[in-house]
C-alpha cells in the first residue's frame, strides 16, 4: 500500500473507522477532512449486492444533482441543422457533425460530455474506440442520445452525473465540492441515493447496498450506515 502524506494521516485521526456514521455527519467529517489547497470533491463511493457479470444486474443510469457537481461542464453536442441550432441556444460549447468526428479521431477529447441525435449515430458509432474508454460515449440509456436535444444539454449543465456499476460491484459517484454547504451537500447525496435504489435490478438478490462511503478527493473515507443511506430524505 502506498505511504499517505501527513496530512491525509492527520485527517485520518479524525475519523473512527468502527463506527457507521449518518450521512449528515459523514458530510461533516468529511470537510473537516478536507485540508488540500484546492476545493476537493466530495464522492460517494458504493458497493452493490449485484453480480455484474451478468447482463440482468447491470446498475447503470443518471440523476440530476439539485445542487450541480461545482465544475463547469463542457458539452459537445453532433447534430445538423435545426437541431445544431438547438444546441447552440441551449448553451452547448462544440456543435458539429463529420467535422467533429474528424477532429476527435485527430486525438482531440477537450470535452465532458458528448450528446447525439439519433440520425447522427452512423457517425459517432465509428468513435467508440476514443470515446468508449474515456466514457464520452453518447448512449440511449444515459440520455445523450436524443432529439430532445437542449434538454439533454441543458441536464448535463446543470449538474447531471451518471453512475454505473464496475466489474467488482462498485461505484463512484461525486456530489459536488467541499465549498458546497452541508445542505447542498445532503441534498445531492438524497438525490443521488434516491436515484440509485430506483435503479436494483429485478435479478439482485438481499441487500442491494452493500456499502458506502464517503471522501473528498484527498481525504480519508467515512463509512456510512448502508440503511441510514438509503432512508436519507
Amino acid at each position: 500500500m502506498a505511504k499517505r502524506g501527513k496530512r491525509y494521516q492527520e485527517a485520518a485521526k479524525l475519523v473512527d473507522r468502527q463506527k457507521f456514521y449518518s450521512p449528515a455527519e459523514a458530510i461533516a467529517l468529511v470537510k473537516q477532512c478536507a485540508t488540500a489547497k484546492f476545493d476537493e470533491t466530495v464522492e460517494v463511493a458504493f458497493k452493490l449486492g449485484v453480480d455484474p457479470r451478468h447482463a440482468d444486474q447491470q446498475v447503470r443510469g443518471t440523476v440530476v444533482l439539485p445542487h450541480g457537481t461545482g465544475r463547469e461542464v463542457r458539452v459537445l453536442v453532433f447534430a445538423k441543422a435545426d437541431k445544431a441550432e438547438e444546441a447552440r441556444q441551449a448553451g452547448a460549447d462544440f456543435v458539429g457533425a463529420e467535422d467533429l468526428a474528424e477532429k476527435i479521431q485527430g486525438g482531440w477529447t477537450d470535452f465532458d460530455v458528448a450528446i447525439a441525435t439519433p440520425d447522427m449515430m452512423g457517425v459517432v458509432g465509428k468513435l467508440g474506440r476514443i470515446l468508449g474508454p474515456r466514457g464520452l460515449m453518447p448512449n440511449p440509456r444515459t440520455g445523450t442520445v436524443t432529439f430532445e436535444v437542449a434538454k439533454a444539454v441543458q441536464d448535463s449543465k446543470a449538474g447531471k452525473v451518471e453512475y454505473r456499476v464496475n466489474k467488482e460491484a462498485g461505484m463512484h459517484v461525486p456530489i459536488g465540492k467541499v465549498s458546497f454547504s452541508d445542505e447542498q451537500l445532503y441534498e445531492n447525496f438524497v438525490a443521488l441515493m434516491d436515484a440509485v435504489v430506483k435503479s436494483r435490478p429485478a435479478a439482485a438478490k438481499g441487500a442491494f447496498i452493500r456499502k458506502v462511503h464517503l471522501s473528498s478527493t484527498m481525504g480519508p473515507g467515512v463509512r456510512l450506515n448502508p440503511q441510514e443511506a438509503v432512508l436519507a430524505k
